[in-house]
């Protein structure tokens, strides 16, 4: 067995015939499952790899040093500045829970200087009120399955894989008068949301007269569905809709974080609305902080309206 799968691999963890490096690996990567589990194994194997050619320890002697040069070479590899940072974060979790475990005496990785990337905004190609209204209305002219899916996207903000993973049980139950919708998210995390009438009513079209299963199906062959079904979904949503642009699942969840937010749902409640663990990540989706109708110079015009007349400002002088 080479030195990159063995180093990485979550089984079998035999402790005595593994090194320091190799024992760090597996314990690191129990915290994780599913395709978690496999980015953050195939993040750490490319370091052993770099590590093996270098000569090194992936783990022992390690300074900070050498963990710049690795991410130098990341970059010199062709890697987009994002692209390195992700490819960091098992290394950095990695060290950081090896000199938790006392395994090593200090962490080389945590002071290595990552590229700075500009996230004021998400990058995501969003839709505005109207578009997304397009969307919703119609998607229902394709077919129930397009609608339900263009609702959960753009209504209830949910990820490509928790609309396709909404079974028409999981939104059975009534909570305070209204009817909910059970979820697993983003790191198996649970998730309860509400559902309006307007997207209870699509949910509904689209379940018929079944009362189990999958909620959303390939309309041609009533399977269920898997993330390329949903993405080619979304693409016909959008050309339908005659929006000129490259439009995805992330884009309607995108489309409604920014119109709550747009229609003055504080931050808090769009954090809750998308699910997300810091209130940060629900600003990247903000657009209306960049718009030139809501800047503070108008307010401070306003505020101040004798900006805006000399002789008024003259005749508030004193003497």
């Amino acid at each position: 067995m080479s030195t990159t799968s063995s180093a990485t691999a979550a089984l079998p963890f035999q402790p005595s015939s593994m090194s320091h490096a190799q024992i760090a690996a597996v314990s690191f990567l129990a915290r994780y499952s599913g395709s978690t589990h496999a980015l953050c194994r195939a993040q750490l194997g490319r370091w052993f790899v770099w590590c093996e050619t270098s000569g090194l320890d992936p783990l022992v002697g390690i300074q900070r040093t050498h963990v710049e040069h690795y991410i130098r070479e990341l970059g010199d590899a062709g890697l987009m500045d994002s692209s390195v940072n992700t490819m960091m974060h098992a290394v950095r979790g990695y060290f950081r829970f090896a000199h938790i475990d006392g395994t090593v005496t200090a962490d080389p990785a945590v002071y290595a200087r990552l590229p700075n990337l500009h996230r004021d905004e998400s990058r995501t190609q969003g839709l505005d009120r109207l578009e997304l209204i397009s969307c919703l209305q119609v998607a229902q002219t394709i077919t129930v399955h397009h609608g339900a899916l263009a609702y959960l996207f753009g209504i209830n903000a949910l990820r490509t894989s928790e609309a396709a993973a909404v079974r028409i049980q999981d939104y059975s139950d009534v909570l305070r008068g209204h009817r909910v919708l059970h979820l697993v998210g983003k790191g198996n995390e649970p998730a309860t949301m509400p559902l309006t009438v307007p997207v209870l009513r699509v949910v509904e079209a689209c379940r018929g007269e079944r009362t189990t299963g999958p909620l959303v199906l390939r309309p041609l062959s009533d399977k269920p569905i898997d993330r390329r079904d949903v993405y080619r979904m979304v693409r016909r949503i959008a050309k339908t809709a005659q929006i000129p642009r490259h439009i995805s699942p992330r884009s309607l969840r995108h489309a409604a974080v920014t119109n709550a937010l747009d229609v003055g749902v504080p931050l808090r409640d769009a954090q809750i609305l998308a699910r997300h663990a810091d209130p940060r990540t629900a600003e990247h989706y903000d657009r209306a902080r960049g718009n030139l109708d809501r800047h503070g110079v108008h307010f401070l015009t306003a505020y101040a309206p004798a900006y805006r007349c000399p002789g008024r400002l003259r005749q508030l002088r004193p003497g």
